[in-house]
């Protein structure tokens, strides 16, 4: 409906994806949807347009099954292969939208994109949308400074992903953090006051780089928000199983899942 604003998870997976290749683990042989997990990315369709947070592996086939037929914004957290590696399948946007696609980013993930996807920053002619490579225009973007996508308001959250640094998003009342192993107390600050908070929750177990479900629960505990989805998870949380256990409103978020705000 024109005005409306809905949030829709298109990933929900760790890196390996689940099920996860050569496992029989209960979750990896489950009938239950929710267990299936593409790579994590989001869609957002607000009043102007549709914005898109990461392009992993499986974009293609998560914009098919979603049925968008293409985004007015891309939004890169950090360059890790799970999350950027699908970016050539945006390369059919710039016919609809009649010239390059911006895409908004930090400086070191500009520079990887133009790295690793060399080919489409040479000799290409950006008054031509029809070209067969992504035709991309960078947008910088600065930890804690706001900016505007399609009129609306986003501010850049700094995150540690162990070692590396990636940044988490925040909408109106709404703030998606994955990939996130801490979070530093001036971020915390940013991610007060939340309708819904979108956290990660790799696993159980202790891992360098991402919060495990406790430590999710924790962040939760202190921010408060009226709702929270756990994303970025593992083959080792099983969705029924996990979900039966969680605190009032936290969910696992799921393939599909979406929400208005």
């Amino acid at each position: 409906m024109p005005g409306e604003r809905i949030f829709t998870f298109l990933g929900t997976g760790t890196s390996v994806g689940v099920p996860m290749i050569g496992c029989g683990c209960q979750t990896c042989t489950s009938n239950d949807p929710r267990n299936q997990r593409y790579r994590c990315s989001v869609a957002i369709q607000v009043p102007q347009g549709r914005i898109l947070i990461d392009t992993p592996p499986e974009l293609r086939l998560q914009l098919l099954r979603a049925k968008i037929p293409f985004v007015h914004a891309v939004l890169l957290t950090h360059y890790h292969a799970d999350h950027l590696f699908g970016l050539d399948d945006v390369r059919v946007f710039p016919h609809h939208l009649g010239g390059p696609l911006p895409i908004y980013c930090n400086m070191e993930t500009e520079q990887m994109v133009r790295r690793t996807f060399a080919y489409a920053f040479q000799g290409r002619d950006y008054k031509s949308p029809y070209n067969f490579v992504p035709l991309l225009e960078f947008a910088r973007i600065l930890e804690g400074e706001p900016f505007e996508v399609l009129g609306e308001r986003i501010l850049p959250i700094p995150l540690d992903h162990a070692q590396f640094k990636v940044l988490g998003f925040r909408l109106g009342s709404v703030a998606y953090c994955t990939d996130v192993s801490y979070i530093p107390s001036s971020s915390m600050n940013m991610l007060m006051d939340l309708d819904v908070l979108v956290l990660d929750a790799l696993r159980t177990k202790p891992h360098p780089a991402h919060f495990t479900l406790d430590q999710a629960l924790e962040v939760i505990s202190e921010l408060r928000p009226k709702q929270a989805f756990l994303t970025h998870l593992s083959h080792d949380l099983e969705y029924a199983e996990v979900q039966a256990k969680l605190p009032p409103r936290v969910q696992l978020a799921y393939d599909t899942l979406s929400f208005p705000f």
